[in-house]
């Protein structure tokens, strides 16, 4: 990233906190956005915004767009997005739509754990005694929030449903990310990010090519009533958000930084309530908090 004076003390701390409210209310415009475009559409659209700004600031910041790396490197890469990028971020949109985003900001917990669980199984990485705890915390968590009285008005189907998909999209995440980790500690974030979303690109299009019923999915974009949450969304969910997450590493302690990021989570719960007048009771506020407390406890133990 370009070097410049930090404006004030603590600046690195403001920008991780920002990058969690940014990312929240991008979740809360997906939500909307998803009541008439579809979940595909809607991947492919802002995958494909993110990837044509991401061109720029890669040279901006000074990273180039193609690095002369061996090609296993790229296909590597362009895998994780499909994996990651292509069938994970299309799962979490149409579980978003499932569950509301107050529930799925409880869900998304496991996105945790399940990187946790990869790096012990595929990296050998070693997971310590609160960890685990910690990865029991976020399941208690989320059977605390769908409980009977938890669940809300949501339907049984739905509740099944979306948090079926939730958790295979946290899954495919962390796949993603955990195949390319000795890879991601020796290169420029937003080159593997701009690589990723290609591969992610690719993927959905070729679904989009098979899929008997694409005429109708790329029609529901053209809600005109949708366009705003579809595009704010988009910028602030696939662009803005990496970038501010980007600084805020760079600026303080990666530590600080996770620990300021995983309160996204909150802030979406509480802007579901705010914003979309979504349920709130004992038991999704016990959820939450337990679900937060197991992230730091799995992050940071």
């Amino acid at each position: 990233m370009p070097e410049f004076d930090v404006p004030f003390s603590n600046f690195g701390e403001t920008l991780a906190l920002v990058t969690a409210v940014t990312w929240a209310f991008a979740v809360i415009l997906f939500k909307k956005s998803g009541e008439s475009v579809h979940p595909l559409t809607l991947n492919l659209f802002k995958n494909l915004l993110a990837f044509i700004l991401f061109i720029p600031t890669v040279y901006i910041f000074g990273n180039e767009l193609f690095r002369p790396v061996p090609s296993n490197e790229y296909w590597l890469l362009i895998i994780s997005g499909i994996i990651g990028i292509g069938i994970g971020d299309t799962l979490f949109l149409k579980s978003l739509n499932l569950l509301g985003a107050g529930l799925q900001s409880i869900v998304s917990c496991m996105y945790s754990p399940s990187i946790i669980t990869l790096s012990f199984v595929w990296l050998g990485e070693s997971m310590s005694a609160l960890q685990i705890i910690g990865a029991v915390m976020i399941i208690s968590a989320v059977l605390t929030a769908v409980s009977r009285k938890g669940k809300g008005n949501i339907s049984r189907k739905n509740l099944i449903w979306g948090i079926s998909l939730g958790i295979i999209s946290h899954a495919a995440s962390a796949v993603g990310i955990v195949m390319i980790k000795t890879l991601l500690e020796r290169s420029p974030l937003l080159w593997v990010t701009e690589i990723r979303l290609f591969g992610g690109i690719v993927a959905l299009l070729i679904v989009f090519f098979l899929h008997p019923d694409r005429r109708n999915i790329l029609k529901s974009i053209h809600s005109r009533r949708s366009w705003g949450y579809t595009i704010s969304g988009s910028f602030m969910g696939a662009y803005l958000a990496m970038v501010l997450w980007l600084a805020g590493m760079k600026y303080t302690q990666a530590s600080i930084a996770a620990a300021l990021n995983q309160t996204s989570n909150v802030f979406v719960f509480i802007f579901a309530w705010l914003l979309l007048r979504e349920t709130i009771n004992a038991q999704r506020v016990i959820g939450i908090i337990l679900a937060i407390s197991g992230v730091l406890l799995v992050t940071f133990a």
